[in-house]
């Protein structure tokens, strides 16, 4: 890692939460070789706001920032790194940013108006999730954003994500949505995204860790390179989320005593239960609750919660309902449901094992989601949402 990104990684999620002893704060980064104006004076000029300059070793600038945290305002200038703007307001800091920028992303919006609605625990937080672009992860994104959260959606599918995160600026709120490439099996993929997401955001307050592959067939069907690419994605996977993003949650909380970290794994019910000719998804399932045990018992000295939130069937997403590759087509062709001659048969039968009458939905996980966010009791649970398909004893 350069020092230039070293610096920052140190610095603006700590200047976040110094200068949200108030009330919540989001901001955008703008490093040095993007600004016009280099020169604090002139970009005060530019702005029309008084600007706080500071220079010297990271630990040195926080100091002094904490020192002096009620007489700065929305800017922070740090010298031959770049200029922080927050604000309760994202895109308003963005519209204001973009006088400065090479490129004005967004001075043409209309002043957005905050929404009653949006309030705690979401109003102004920053949630990235992985696999965002589509499936759960998509409807995850739509309700968390429309309650006020600055939304990340994390995927390597760019034409998706970039669409969803387009759609949901276009209703011009307060908060906003971005997506940044990540790939889930890369370690570096991941810290590089985080990275953005620090210079998009200034912070990152909850990751979801959602994206996730299935591949059905019995022992006698599968072979390795299957096996190993939904341990990869699933297990591996969320190991490379989380170790991303854990020394940013650290560090934010070293600098704001009340405040917490949040990772949320979203699991299945296959990881609380056994799956019939589905043992390399239940098993990488299985792993991930043990490692959400084993993260919250790690991290909760540090404030950071990890929990893992375990739906029943989503019937309705692509997972389950893409014609050519969903999981209807898959246990058709791989036997998984004795006497099922059609993907109907196997719907069915499926829709007939959930007490509830139904499939899972995104409004589901997403209160279990919001649960776990806004309390600060509860870590290391695998909370299911099946309908009563699986109970806990």
């Amino acid at each position: 890692m350069d020092q230039k990104k070293e610096t920052i990684l140190a610095l603006v999620p700590a200047i976040r939460m110094i200068m949200s002893a108030h009330s919540l704060k989001s901001g955008s980064f703008v490093l040095l070789d993007q600004l016009n104006e280099t020169d604090p004076e002139q970009i005060t000029v530019r702005l029309g706001r008084t600007i706080s300059v500071f220079r010297g070793e990271p630990e040195k600038v926080l100091k002094q920032i904490e020192l002096s945290k009620e007489d700065i305002g929305e800017y922070v200038f740090i010298e031959e790194v770049g200029l922080l703007g927050l604000s309760s307001n994202k895109s308003k800091v963005e519209q204001k940013l973009a006088t400065v920028r090479k490129e004005s992303r967004g001075a043409d919006l209309p002043e957005p108006v905050a929404s009653p609605q949006f309030r705690k625990p979401l109003y102004n937080r920053v949630v990235a999730i992985t696999g965002g672009a589509m499936g759960y992860g998509e409807g995850i994104a739509r309700q968390l954003f429309s309650e006020g959260a600055n939304v990340v959606i994390m995927d390597i599918n760019e034409k998706e994500g970039a669409r969803l995160a387009g759609e949901l600026n276009e209703r011009r709120s307060p908060n906003r949505a971005w997506f940044v490439r990540a790939d889930v099996t890369s370690l570096e993929s991941m810290e590089n995204a985080v990275y953005e997401t620090i210079l998009e955001f200034s912070g990152l307050d909850v990751l979801i860790s959602n994206a996730g592959v299935l591949k059905a067939g019995s022992i006698d069907e599968m072979d390795e390179g299957a096996f190993d690419f939904v341990t990869r994605v699933n297990y591996h996977g969320y190991y490379n989320c989380v170790k991303a993003v854990v020394p940013v949650m650290k560090l934010q909380n070293r600098f704001s005593a009340d405040n917490f970290g949040d990772i949320i794994q979203i699991n299945s019910k296959s990881g609380l239960e056994g799956s019939k000719k589905n043992f390399a998804y239940a098993g990488s399932k299985f792993a991930g609750i043990g490692l959400t045990h084993s993260f919250a018992m790690e991290l909760i000295t540090d404030r950071i919660k990890v929990n893992a939130i375990c739906p029943g069937n989503f019937f309705e997403g692509p997972l389950w309902s893409d014609p050519k590759s969903g999981l209807f087509v898959q246990y058709l062709t791989a036997g998984k449901v004795t006497g099922a001659k059609t993907i109907e048969d196997v719907k069915r039968h499926y829709e007939s094992r959930v007490p509830a009458g139904r499939g899972c939905r995104v409004e589901d996980v997403v209160k279990a989601i919001k649960y776990v966010i806004d309390q600060e009791y509860e870590t290391g649970q695998a909370i299911p949402v099946t309908g009563g398909q699986v109970m806990l004893s």
